[in-house]
């Protein structure tokens, strides 16, 4: 083992400083990973006119849904890996690399075959707008042609994660972004392309990741360092990454599921109302920042204490870092709710639209710190190996609550700020139930009964 190794382990030194020189890469990572949506945006709706805002918006929602499933599975390799790692089981953390990294491969060729497939289904279940539908369509399909590029990229950036090092990602994640821009200026800016190059700006970019991702995990330490020749999955090793991943999966599709019922209750209002919240949501993903590295930071953190059976320092770091993620995304809600006239204006668009992403930015800004005190009590879980945890909170409030709230309110008060306030009160009931847990239920154990 190098002095690398030893340095990226989370075991020993003291928690605050060990959790946020942890989270300030991620940190640096969600922001340059917001760059490729907003990107997108700000160059399709300045270029390309509100249609193609919308149909590069709605698909937001819709990409989430299908990256989303496997994307919880690699967490649920992360939570794996960053047991073995902390308790320096070697030979088991290199067979659920290379497990984990084959199984990301076989992912990623099947989300692109039933995207590809399902496109045209998916848009019209969700009732896209005719006039926009033709540009959604090119968009969706153009993203997904790369899937193999961005399941493998976001399996090699989680085990790195899990691994301790959350500085490779960043640094490979901003040269991607700054890739990502050009193309956009060039392809869409200057050559005048359509919706379509901003999706193969994207997957350019992010297949760029991936490689560099697998480059670095060729350079590890011998004792787990990434070999072509090993790339098989071991049975076992996939049952406990199934096992932890599989409801992170399902917790990421419910939520997508209820995010595009909420969709395409917004598309109703027209192709102005979609341009106007698709502008919002990428502001509000700047907000989300401080949620999701803290939340990234605690899932290892706990992880790979509780591997090294540390229960105590797990318990105080878990503490530390809640803190942290809900504190700074209150911070940026607040500033968010006072200049998303201006943020969201830099999206051009017609003044209605402008009006339509101002509302929802009111409405929901000030309570970041609800979601971001979720979302780490749901880290927290799944470091703890109690994935199963967040996945039925999130799914019975998330997207039952949600879901039930608006087809039930806007049948009484037909007006779109019935479905702005659906995610802060649905925030607010899913914080209470994992305070609740945090407080009443014995999570350091996890792992040990599995």
């Amino acid at each position: 083992m190098g002095e690398t190794s030893n340095a990226n382990l989370l075991t020993t030194g003291s928690i605050p400083k060990k959790i946020i020189m942890f989270a300030i890469p991620l940190l640096w990572g969600n922001l340059f990973q917001q760059l490729y949506n907003v990107a997108d945006s700000l160059i399709v709706g300045n270029f390309l006119g509100n249609n193609a805002l919308a149909a590069v918006s709605s698909s937001g929602n819709l990409i989430f849904l299908m990256v989303g499933f496997f994307g919880g599975i690699g967490v649920g390799a992360g939570v794996v890996i960053a047991r073995y790692f902390g308790a320096g089981e070697y030979e088991k953390l290199k067979k659920a690399i290379h497990t984990a990294l084959a199984f990301g491969g076989v992912c990623g060729i099947f989300l692109t075959v039933a995207a590809l497939i399902l496109a045209p289904q998916i848009l019209k279940l969700i009732g896209t707008p005719e006039e926009v539908l033709p540009k959604s369509l090119v968009y969706f399909r153009v993203y997904f042609a790369g899937s193999l590029g961005f399941v493998i990229y976001n399996f090699g950036m989680g085990i790195l994660q899990s691994l301790g090092d959350s500085k490779s990602p960043v640094i490979y994640l901003i040269i991607s972004a700054c890739l990502n821009v050009i193309l956009d200026l060039v392809l869409i800016g200057g050559l005048g392309f359509g919706v379509g190059a901003a999706a193969f700006a994207t997957i350019v970019s992010q297949i760029l990741s991936a490689v560099l991702c697998i480059r670095k995990l060729r350079r590890e330490p011998e004792a787990f360092r990434l070999s072509f020749r090993e790339l098989r999955m071991d049975g076992n090793m996939l049952r406990l990454i199934v096992v932890n991943g599989i409801p992170a999966g399902i917790q990421n599709s419910i939520i997508a599921v209820a995010n595009v019922f909420v969709q395409s209750n917004i598309n109703q209002f027209g192709a102005l109302a979609m341009a106007g919240c698709g502008s919002y949501s990428k502001i509000e993903g700047f907000g989300f920042i401080p949620v999701t590295c803290f939340s990234q930071a605690l899932t290892t953190f706990i992880g790979q204490n509780l591997g090294a059976k540390e229960y105590d320092r797990a318990k105080k770091g878990a503490l530390f870092g809640t803190i942290c993620g809900i504190g700074i995304a209150e911070v940026i809600g607040i500033a968010v709710f006072f200049f998303s006239p201006y943020l969201i204006a830099a999206f051009g668009g017609d003044q209605k639209a402008i009006e339509y992403g101002i509302a929802e930015a009111h409405t929901i800004a000030l309570f970041y710190c609800l979601l971001a005190f979720s979302h780490c009590m749901a880290a927290i879980q799944r470091g703890a190996g109690r994935s199963i945890v967040p996945m039925f909170v999130m799914m019975i409030v998330w997207c039952g609550v949600r879901v039930t709230y608006i087809s039930i309110v806007i049948r009484i008060i037909p007006v779109i700020n019935v479905i702005y306030w659906a995610y802060p009160l649905t925030w607010f009931i899913s914080s209470v139930i994992f305070l609740i847990l945090f407080l009443k239920t014995d999570w350091i154990h996890g792992l040990e009964k599995q």
